[in-house]
């Protein structure tokens, strides 16, 4: 099973009894405001379904994780990656009220860390939703570069905005 322990943080695999944080952070507006508009909880569930199969290297789906403190067990956010064609598509969604505690940057750099010294990955991506500046801030922390920008590529609330697309590469 997979454990990744960061200095404050424990990342684990999702698991069933984790429903009503899952759809929280796709629900809660103020969450979601620069990431996308509320789906259908019929959606939501089956993205958590996918989210709770077994993850292998090879898989198409998501490895699904959830961040919590180690000390008080709080459950702060879900976070994870999908590996296609070696590059690792990295994702987070974080409750507001942990936000700007050095948290989100701690576990990706954590997710990163396992990634790269258990499964040999070294290429990784995310993309970002125009205006969502603090995942920007904890993507270019952890060591990512803005390398596309794709104009009028995401439509939340009626309103359009670009994806910006981050890399980051890995010496071995």
């Amino acid at each position: 099973m997979i454990n990744i322990e960061t200095n404050r943080l424990m990342l684990s695999p999702l698991q069933q009894q984790h429903w009503p944080l899952f759809l929280r952070l796709h629900t809660d507006p103020q969450i979601v405001a620069l990431c996308f508009d509320v789906p259908p909880q019929d959606m939501i569930r089956q993205k958590f379904a996918a989210r709770l199969k077994p993850w292998t290297p090879d898989s198409d789906n998501w490895l699904g994780l959830v961040v919590a403190d180690k000390v008080t067990g709080a459950e702060l956010r879900v976070t994870g990656l999908q590996l296609q064609d070696g590059v690792a598509e990295v994702g987070y969604l974080f409750l507001p009220e942990f936000c700007g505690k050095g948290y989100a940057a701690e576990s990706l750099q954590g997710l990163i860390n396992w990634a790269t010294d258990t499964q040999q990955i070294n290429r990784y991506q995310a993309l970002v939703t125009e205006g969502n500046t603090a995942s920007e801030k904890v993507l270019t922390k952890c060591g990512f570069v803005l390398k596309q920008i794709v104009p009028s590529a995401h439509n939340i609330g009626g309103k359009y905005f670009a994806d910006h697309i981050y890399q980051m590469q890995l010496q071995r």
